[in-house]
């Protein structure tokens, strides 16, 4: 029985994934809010895919910092690309794994015939992070808003403190700890073990396999250009985050940022703020066949899980894979290639570790360990930590980079994870076949 077929469910085809290159925030996108990436690498992949826009159904897209003025940023994805406005559209957040939410809930959709052609991915612009007012200073503005004269709207201000009037950036500490993700991974660190050399060997792995990946053509056909403003004289091409000369050498002399004294979470193995947004072309098989498309590949499963943020923050991912890989048939023996989110190398390390370990199995009710990641075999053209991190789009990133790696490598099956806040994790298997 085909696939497609099996519990009266339709296969999921991943057709086309496109994005923008990924900026550090305050360099080539600065001027760029998260629409306007949203709504550049959306009009892209309609017009390469050829697609006639009367086709698509849905739009599953997201962001995990709010564009205050554009809060429900799928729908006004579709209205700024000049998409038909009778298409669905709705917006999703699952920290950082949201575009992985996007993906898995058009793949749903799709898979229970609610919709052949669905758009899913997300967006992020952390040179545009909103800023926000103090509570008392909120609460003066809206009584000065109703004062009906110059002395009362003078008088809601009277009790207004200097601390007050300090802007205040969107919270990056776990509302129920406290802990930034920062902190958090420098815990997983001392907790698991994690030296500071290994944390740099990933780093390093990382930007020279991102590196290598750019000048062998890899990221041609799935990384758009973007004209940059305001001038419009300048073309972002490329990740301008990725460094080809980076040494364990120079890693090592970076000092640690979140404990200065005995930390090991450096600048040079954390995944930096970054601007840039994502999309995925999915439909039906069937779909897919019928217009003449050749999908990139095929969902298998998928798997979100859980933990205690305030244990080990992270780690979600490594509770995910084997729920993604029990659906999936499979084993981690039987997975070609691996793609793993690189929020912190240390998250990287401690993942590893744990889908290996006879002690985290017993930890999390397994009667064995998952396995140990083959790293010759994971993240072949680099992650995050070198193309760079804008929350909503990291997911569609791995995905289509994902896919992409198996055709060049000619394998046939992929595990991607992302990790995110909250202690939620996400696990995907793809396959070509």
């Amino acid at each position: 029985m085909a696939r497609e077929q099996q519990n009266g469910h339709r296969r999921v085809a991943i057709v086309r994934g496109l994005r923008t290159p990924f900026a550090k925030a305050g360099t080539d996108f600065a001027r760029l809010t998260a629409l306007d990436l949203g709504r550049i690498v959306v009009q892209e992949l309609v017009q390469r895919s050829e697609i006639d826009p009367q086709e698509i159904d849905q739009v599953v897209f997201g962001q995990v910092i709010p564009t205050l003025t554009a809060p429900s940023i799928a729908r006004e994805v579709v209205i700024a690309a000049g998409l038909p406005r009778k298409i669905d559209a709705f917006t999703v957040s699952r920290a950082c794994a949201t575009s992985i939410q996007a993906m898995t809930t058009a793949a749903n959709a799709i898979a229970l015939g609610e919709a052949d052609v669905v758009l899913a991915g997300g967006t992020e612009s952390m040179s545009d992070a909103p800023i926000f007012t103090s509570r008392p200073l909120a609460q003066a503005l809206m009584a000065a808003s109703k004062a009906r004269d110059l002395p009362g709207k003078l008088k809601a201000f009277q009790a207004l403190k200097p601390g007050d009037l300090v802007p205040v950036p969107p919270a990056i500490a776990e509302h129920s700890t406290g802990m930034t993700m920062g902190e958090s991974a420098e815990k997983m660190a001392k907790e698991n073990g994690i030296s500071r050399a290994e944390q740099d060997q990933i780093a390093l792995a990382s930007h020279q396999n991102a590196a290598r990946a750019w000048k062998d053509g890899f990221f041609d056909s799935h990384v758009m250009h973007v004209v940059v403003p305001p001038k419009y004289e300048k073309v972002a091409d490329k990740d301008n985050i990725v460094r080809a000369d980076t040494s364990l050498e120079s890693l090592s002399q970076l000092k640690p940022v979140f404990d200065r004294k005995y930390g090991t979470i450096t600048a040079g193995n954390s995944s930096p703020l970054t601007d840039g947004a994502g999309v995925l072309l999915m439909m039906s098989e069937e779909k897919a066949k019928a217009l003449g498309l050749e999908p990139l590949g095929y969902l298998r499963s998928h798997a979100f899980a859980a933990t205690d943020p305030g244990d080990q923050l992270l780690q979600g991912p490594a509770y995910a894979v084997p729920v993604a890989l029990k659906r999936a048939g499979l084993t981690l023996a039987d997975i070609d290639l691996v793609e793993m989110h690189e929020a912190f190398a240390a998250q990287v390390a401690s993942n590893l570790q744990a889908l290996a370990s006879k002690e985290f199995a017993k930890k999390a009710g397994w009667s064995a360990p998952v396995g140990e990641v083959d790293r010759t075999r994971l993240n072949l053209s680099g992650g995050s930590l070198s193309l760079g991190h804008p929350f909503g789009a990291t997911g569609a990133r791995i995905v289509t980079q994902a896919l992409h790696e198996l055709k060049r490598q000619n394998k046939n099956t992929v595990l991607c994870t992302v990790c995110a806040a909250g202690g939620l994790g996400a696990a995907v298997v793809l396959e070509r076949a």
